[in-house]
């Protein structure tokens, strides 16, 4: 099994695994890098994996899905999803021996999912190396539960994401945490993968842990920025998220 990030738009990964004969593409916002792989690899597609509504993630679904079934979030109004999914459904694809939990993360947007696997999540974007999504038609207190809940899972989990914005993230990660050694060394990596065009992602559960401002509110170094920040001290953790997303909005 091959997990390959295809770029799309300008910052965007679409995430396709194959074994060689068949695949599975996540958030295909756009078909025409994704049909040019298929084409190339000489595969076929077994799947279609959506997180949320946003279009550059479901923008190729009518071009690519053909008979294939595409799987994507109950709460959520999509064209061209055939399976609708929520909290505790699993997906099962027999041509590559996968099996995914369904996650309801919700923040981003409001019926976002994610899917896991034991060593696998992808999770749109919720959860984005050093950093997390906007919010859209969510709001903070479910963004907030939703990455503590990314969180809990197995510290070896590859965080497969769908933008390249860790460079950015890590710019405002290092204004609001001044003395995070593990956060200075994934930059280093980072910035190197950068100059060789090369992706920054997947990430750990672990890494983000140790360097995402999202993932540690309840840090003192994180919560002495945003006092100096805001002027005032913000309160409890859920309070520092939301202050913490509303700063990163304007940096």
């Amino acid at each position: 099994m091959q997990i390959v990030p295809i770029p799309a738009f300008n910052d965007n990964y679409i995430w396709l695994m194959h074994n060689g004969r068949h695949a599975v593409a996540v958030d295909p916002g756009d078909a025409g890098p994704v049909r040019d792989f298929i084409a190339q690899h000489a595969l076929t597609l077994a799947a279609i994996l959506i997180t949320h509504h946003h279009r550059d993630h479901t923008g190729g679904i009518a071009a690519l899905a053909g008979n294939c079934p595409v799987y994507g979030p109950a709460g959520e109004s999509i064209d061209g999803v055939t399976h609708r999914l929520r909290e505790g459904d699993v997906v099962t694809i027999e041509e590559l021996d996968l099996r995914f939990e369904v996650l309801d993360i919700p923040g981003h947007t409001a019926g976002h999912i994610a899917y896991y696997a034991p060593g696998t999540l992808f999770c749109g974007d919720t959860l984005f190396s050093a950093g997390c999504g906007r919010l859209f038609d969510g709001t903070a207190a479910q963004l907030h539960a939703s990455l503590k809940r990314l969180a809990a899972l197995p510290d070896d989990t590859r965080v497969y994401c769908t933008h390249e914005y860790t460079l950015a993230n890590l710019a405002f990660a290092c204004a609001v945490e001044a003395d995070n050694p593990a956060r200075d060394a994934w930059l280093a990596t980072c910035q190197r993968r950068r100059a060789e065009n090369q992706p920054t992602l997947p990430s750990t559960i672990g890494r983000e842990k140790a360097i995402n401002p999202f993932l540690r509110v309840d840090q003192p170094g994180v919560q002495a920025a945003l006092t100096a920040h805001l002027g005032h001290a913000p309160g409890d953790a859920q309070a520092c998220f939301t202050r913490l997303r509303e700063w990163k909005n304007t940096f």
